[in-house]
């Protein structure tokens, strides 16, 4: 086999073919403190495959994962038990297609489940129309805020009303930015809409109707945002709400060592055409069969550029498709017992942590996620706890949010309660 090595010379046409003298040009717009300046240290020189996978497999050891132990983490993503009936049929050939199903007549499958999967999120958000999902639930809000910009043409600011995850609100700054938009603390009639977190950040659940009145006072949309989907089936739907997004990967997908995860968006019917994302619509044949088609497509591959509402390249669909087998096996009933059965164990988990010296509950009111404050850092305390194979609650400071699920065991709680006596007092 020969192999051709560049010259310096040929190194310097290329680069001046493409307009630049450098290399290091090619990542001006990579800011400084992320490039590297040396090699990564610790890394050992280049080995054979199965060297490499022993060094792999080694660090993967240091690794705790969520089914080892007491699990208490959430704030967006939480551990849920996962039916094996549904990694099984998503593996079915009516649903595992290559890509996005843009030829109806070979896709019936994928899109009566996308179909069903937007049926299931506007029952739940209490909307009139659902798209055929997101990435996840931070892109979500993006492309909600980017909505309402668009929709409330002139208006430039995003308002935050209350506590909103600052992941989310880190991922749609970004897209702000370039938007020549922000995000305020103030709400007015410069505002396009009006964010809400339900339940919030550290579990509390507001009231949505004060937040309808001050919206409708500044003329702006209402956006709502739930991260753990899970919620809706104990909590009334947000109908107050113009727009409704977030997580949904609770069901049928799971944690994944952090991804992928699965967005959804739902909104009010007279907005369906600045929604991004597409939508599948249901019909009938020439023979009066039922049938399926993407009804609405509003991505840039589609239709002109400019006109573009989101340059989103997936419908999520093998996760739609997981969600949607996920709820459709535990139907309307089993999706409320499954709430109420992880708002319980919640309950227990608060209930029993009140009774430890140095734990302080601070919600009023939670679905499976709360926050208590702690007489030491939660950061520290966690650091102790993880040593006695319990992962703790998302720190912050003094506080710690803390998640319980199906899978939170009465011995979970009581390990908790007991270490975080010791590790307190």
């Amino acid at each position: 086999m020969r192999y051709l090595a560049l010259t310096e010379k040929d190194r310097q046409e290329m680069l001046a073919a493409i307009g630049v003298s450098t290399i290091d040009q090619l990542y001006d717009t990579v800011p400084s403190q992320f490039l590297l300046k040396k090699p990564l240290e610790n890394l050992p020189n280049h080995q054979g495959e199965l060297e490499v996978e022993n060094i792999l497999t080694g660090l993967a050891k240091k690794n705790r994962a969520a089914n080892e132990g007491p699990f208490f983490l959430g704030v967006g993503c939480y551990k849920h038990h996962i039916p094996a009936s549904v990694d099984h049929i998503i593996q079915r050939s009516e649903f595992l297609t290559s890509y996005t199903p843009y030829q109806p007549e070979i896709s019936q499958g994928t899109l009566a489940v996308i179909f069903q999967f937007q049926s299931i999120i506007a029952l739940l958000t209490g909307m009139e129309v659902a798209n055929a999902s997101m990435y996840d639930g931070a892109t979500s809000l993006t492309e909600s805020c980017l909505m309402a910009l668009r929709i409330k043409s002139g208006r430039k600011n995003i308002a935050t009303l209350g506590n909103i995850h600052p992941d989310y609100l880190e991922v749609a700054k970004t897209s702000l930015d370039l938007n020549d938009a922000k995000f305020v603390s103030e709400i007015d009639e410069s505002c396009a809409a009006v964010v809400v977190q339900y339940p919030d950040f550290y579990g509390e659940i507001g009231n949505l109707d004060d937040v309808r009145k001050k919206c409708d006072a500044a003329g702006a949309l209402m956006i709502v945002v739930t991260n753990e989907i899970l919620s809706l089936g104990l909590l009334e739907a947000p109908k107050q709400a113009d727009i409704v997004i977030g997580e949904a990967s609770s069901l049928g997908v799971g944690l994944n060592f952090g991804g992928p995860l699965l967005g959804f968006f739902a909104c009010k019917k007279e907005f369906v055409r600045q929604m991004p994302g597409r939508i599948c619509g249901a019909t009938t044949d020439l023979d009066g069969k039922p049938g399926y088609v993407l009804t609405l497509n509003a991505r840039e591959q589609h239709i002109r550029r400019e006109k573009a509402t989101s340059n989103i390249c997936s419908n999520q669909g093998l996760c739609a498709t997981a969600f949607t087998i996920h709820a459709s096996l535990l139907g309307e009933i089993g999706f409320k017992k499954l709430a109420l059965i992880n708002h319980k164990k919640a309950c227990d988990l608060a209930d029993r942590l009140a009774k430890v010296t140095g734990v302080k509950v601070l919600n009023n009111s939670f679905f499976n996620e709360f926050t208590v404050e702690l007489s030491k850092d939660a950061l520290e305390v966690n650091k102790k706890l993880l040593a006695k194979n319990i992962i703790g609650g998302f720190a912050q400071g003094n506080k710690m949010i803390l998640a319980a699920s199906e899978l939170t065991s009465a011995q979970d709680i009581e390990t908790l309660a007991s270490e975080l006596e010791k590790i307190l007092n």
